[in-house]
């Protein structure tokens, strides 16, 4: 991939309402060449789409927590991401190496409704659960696209 298409690419992971124009402008292309290699990124799969970030809280949702899980029964099939699909609260589902078998991001608005949820997931998955309560998010879906190395990062905090 080329530097300007990680430099798109960053830009648009920044603020993925910006205008071809304004991109042109950040990196010296032209409106039309922009577009082209937009377009590209997309056809390609580099860019899977554009979202809104929610305020979680003024929805009534200001409790995160993260849920391990694991079968209770490992012989039986591991099927849980189905089985859990439909339950609204579960915001991602990662499968993942170590003790667990998936760890779940979940937003709930209170203690009780995690306490209820809980319940569900076990039910509905047959799996035993362990969850991290989050306390505070001091930054969280950054953009990270490769386009600078975790030195020139630090270099540019001076």
């Amino acid at each position: 991939m080329e530097d300007i298409d990680r430099q798109l690419l960053a830009l648009l992971a920044g603020d993925g309402r910006m205008s071809f124009t304004d991109l042109g402008k950040q990196t010296g292309l032209s409106t039309s060449a922009v577009h082209h290699r937009v377009k590209r990124l997309e056809k390609r799969g580099l860019i899977q789409g554009y979202t809104a970030t929610v305020a979680h809280d003024e929805l009534g949702l200001p409790m995160t927590a993260f849920i391990s899980i694991r079968p209770i029964d490992p012989s039986e099939p591991d099927d849980s991401p189905e089985r859990l699909r439909h339950v609204p609260e579960i915001e991602s589902c990662w499968s993942v190496a170590g003790e667990e078998s998936y760890i779940l991001k979940v937003r709930v608005a209170t203690p009780v409704a995690l306490e209820d949820l809980l319940a569900r997931i076990r039910a509905a998955a047959n799996v035993s659960t362990r969850t991290t309560i989050v306390l505070s998010t001091p930054y969280e879906n950054r953009s990270v696209t490769g386009s600078t190395t975790w030195r020139e990062a630090a270099e540019g905090l001076d």
